[in-house]
């Protein structure tokens, strides 16, 4: 830890990511134990997608989907650090990772991040490219131009159209020829992933694998 975290965490002291309590780590040791017996840190592979390999760290449920609930609409941005410890816990994950090229979370559109303030997805890669040394985080090539229906409130044929057309590509260059892995908070019918993937292909790049923190 530099001396930059240091201070922060002394000004700052770390909240645990679960049960939402100051603690010497992003998540305590208590709820340690409830994270490893919940993840599943698994790999699903496809070949019907325009990725192919996907890796999920828990099922959305329970205290993880209230607990994302929390970091995505109630302003407690703070619990990146948390979800990027849930990751970097499993060194199979970290191997996953290691696999690519360059890291690209899935980005919102300018009008929800004004909102909003963050890009959740983003704050978790900024994480894991501070510890994953070899590979690149890229959040500019990437773009949301249309402010679109939340995903959510739609069924899979909807999201499906919903989100046709939605994104396009800037700086190209830096991810022709490159293994690309997608970073997303929540995988349900996978048509937002599978939309993005399929831009990063037409753009140039050889591989696309996903990484969220839970399935739905």
């Amino acid at each position: 830890m530099n001396f930059f975290d240091c201070v922060l965490n002394f000004i700052f002291p770390p909240v645990c990511g679960i049960c939402l309590k100051t603690s010497e780590k992003y998540i305590c040791e208590q709820c340690m134990e409830i994270i490893k017996f919940k993840s599943l840190n698994n790999i699903d592979t496809y070949n019907n997608k325009n990725f192919k390999d996907h890796l999920y760290i828990f099922k959305y449920e329970g205290i993880i989907r209230q607990r994302m609930l929390d970091y995505k609409f109630k302003e407690k941005s703070y619990l990146h650090r948390s979800f990027s410890e849930m990751i970097l816990n499993c060194k199979e994950n970290i191997e996953f990772i290691k696999k690519y090229d360059v890291l690209i979370p899935v980005p919102i559109h300018k009008d929800r991040m004004k909102k909003r303030g963050y890009n959740q997805s983003e704050l978790i890669a900024k994480d894991l490219v501070y510890k994953i040394k070899n590979i690149k985080l890229h959040n500019r090539v990437l773009i949301k131009t249309k402010n679109i229906v939340a995903q959510s409130s739609l069924n899979k044929k909807q999201r499906e159209y919903n989100i046709k057309g939605v994104y396009k590509i800037k700086n190209a260059e830096r991810i022709v020829n490159k293994k690309v892995v997608l970073l997303d908070d929540i995988f349900t019918t996978g048509s937002t992933v599978n939309e993005c993937a399929k831009i990063l292909k037409e753009a140039g790049c050889k591989e696309v694998g996903i990484v969220t923190i839970a399935k739905d």
